[in-house]
């Protein structure tokens, strides 16, 4: 591998920004500084370091966001903050993108990626991935609407999947409800949808797992870190190279 795309996937910078560091003498592979582009080395044997730092090849990344109200899904807006807007300049560089979309005043699980292939997987309408959210409803759910989620609801243009709703606490006095929902698809606005079709409003959406990843209790919201090694591992069920 050419020592200049070496760098760049470790998300050194872009191409332009590698030859100027090469040029400065910032780069060794194995302690010899190096300063051509067209250097090859060994991505899982040599030693490469930027500006003192050993670096770890890597081709993708994944990176496990509580996305916050307010912020949209995507890479690029004119009028909002993104999600991308919350991450470190490394995960930019790595040209994440978000694998789905929370709507605007949604919150919870986002993943975000570099991987094409899995984002492409975890999506498609074949594979039915589960997707769990915590929903606030104004209005009090009742063993019906569980009746109706699992039979399918019927929308104006579309007819939902079978779904799952567990009622997780009623509020009687405030007539409101606490509810979990699992969905195996990702219709614009489903889950709110759903619970308008059953005669009530969600005021709180969370998503709280998505496939077998689970939102960690212990990421504050508007934060993200990398998946752990467990969790990259699990991805293995989409059958794509990670």
């Amino acid at each position: 591998m050419r020592l200049d795309k070496f760098l760049v996937d470790c998300g050194v910078g872009s191409r332009t920004e590698v030859k100027k560091y090469l040029k400065n003498k910032a780069v060794t592979v194995n302690g010899k500084v190096e300063t051509s582009a067209k250097c090859q080395v060994d991505e899982k044997a040599d030693k490469v370091t930027f500006q003192g730092q050993v670096l770890q090849h890597e081709t993708f990344v994944y990176y496990l966001l509580n996305k916050p109200p307010g912020v949209i899904s995507a890479t690029e807006d004119a009028r909002h903050r993104t999600v991308l807007d919350l991450l470190d300049d490394l995960a930019r560089r790595k040209q994440v993108f978000p694998v789905g979309r929370l709507d605007i005043d949604t919150h919870g699980l986002l993943l975000l990626t570099n991987n094409g292939d899995l984002a492409h997987a975890m999506l498609s309408p074949k594979k039915h991935v589960d997707k769990i959210y915590q929903a606030q409803v104004r209005g009090i759910m009742t063993e019906q609407d569980v009746e109706r989620f699992r039979q399918g609801i019927e929308l104006k243009d579309m007819r939902c999947l079978p779904a799952e709703l567990e009622i997780m606490e009623l509020d009687e006095a405030n007539h409101t409800s606490l509810v979990r929902i699992t969905i195996r698809e990702g219709k614009f606005h489903q889950v709110k949808r759903m619970v308008a079709a059953c005669g009530k409003e969600v005021t709180d959406l969370q998503r709280l797992s998505m496939g077998p990843l689970v939102l960690d209790e212990n990421l504050p919201i508007g934060m993200f870190r990398r998946l752990t090694e467990a969790e990259r591992a699990s991805l293995s069920i989409f059958g794509v190279v990670l």
